[in-house]
């Protein structure tokens, strides 16, 4: 017996290293040497849109991105403690200027996803008002409600703003992005007298022919739609800080790429398609090697 264990002993090592060699050939392991990104995003059109993109661009780079949908101020504070990389849809300095006063000092600001951000209440453009100063006297006909989206987007708490600003006895309905262009939509097609929160860049400007109504006071600000990082993501990532710090839309880029992102059942997959299509351009923004 205790010679039998002598032996079993003996051969152990051995054995270990075998496994260890199968182990480390086997095709089937899971890598382990691709850096993981873990980038948050608004259920929003275009912060869909630039992360998807991102996704995909970074999986081509060879790292292994994770993208999750959450609200705004979740995903401020979750960069702020390190607990995520990257959000690539922060209106600043404006319309998010209480997240970034409250976390801004634990984030850096990488570049600007795209450059000329405006929000406002949009109407189509048959609509025979052209002001928000206007909206009170036409009350009936826009049945006392702007149509907006999360309680938590900087756009709203504006519209709350606005509304007392210019004493208007509306209410502004809390509901989602693709519930507010349903509710644009159904307007449209009865020729209705809708309102609802907007901004560009959004694939509805080039669907549905509307405006903005103009802003005397001056409540709407114009905004970058900034990329944020943890702070240390530039040290730890620099190629991929190199990137975010190239990677900017143009409208009509952005446009084609939500438009493809939106009549698709996958995101990502309309991403990919985006990317094959425009690689020269999303490889400009890599780092030369």
């Amino acid at each position: 017996m205790m010679k039998n264990l002598k032996k079993v002993l003996k051969l152990l090592p051995i054995v270990l290293l075998g496994l260890i060699l199968v182990q480390g050939c086997n095709p089937n392991k899971k890598k382990s040497d691709k850096k993981e990104v873990l980038i948050l995003y608004p259920n929003w059109a275009e912060g869909i849109a630039y992360t998807h993109l991102a996704k995909v661009a970074l999986d081509d780079m060879g790292y292994a991105p994770e993208v999750k949908p959450i609200e705004p101020g979740p995903i401020y504070a979750s960069l702020a403690k390190g607990d995520a990389d990257l959000f690539l849809d922060a209106w600043l300095p404006n319309t998010h200027k209480d997240y970034w006063k409250k976390y801004g000092s634990k984030l850096d600001k990488l570049g600007e996803s795209f450059s000329g951000g405006t929000t406002g209440i949009v109407v189509p453009s048959y609509v025979e008002i052209n002001s928000i100063e206007e909206l009170e006297a036409h009350k009936e006909q826009f049945e006392g409600k702007i149509i907006g989206i999360g309680s938590g987007a900087g756009i709203h708490a504006n519209t709350e703003k606005a509304i007392e600003a210019y004493g208007l006895d509306f209410n502004q309905i809390t509901s989602s992005g693709p519930a507010m262009l349903a509710s644009l939509k159904k307007g449209i097609q009865r020729n209705k007298w809708v309102a609802i929160t907007g901004w560009k860049p959004h694939f509805m400007w080039a669907q549905y022919d509307i405006k903005y109504l103009e802003d005397p006071k001056g409540i709407f600000p114009k905004d970058v739609c900034a990329i944020l990082a943890r702070k240390g993501f530039a040290k730890d990532f620099p190629e991929l800080a190199e990137f975010f710090g190239n990677f900017n839309m143009t409208e009509d880029q952005l446009y084609s790429l939500m438009a493809l992102i939106e009549k698709a059942d996958n995101p990502e997959a309309a991403a990919k398609e985006w990317y094959q299509k425009n690689k020269a351009l999303v490889r400009s923004w890599m780092p030369k090697k």
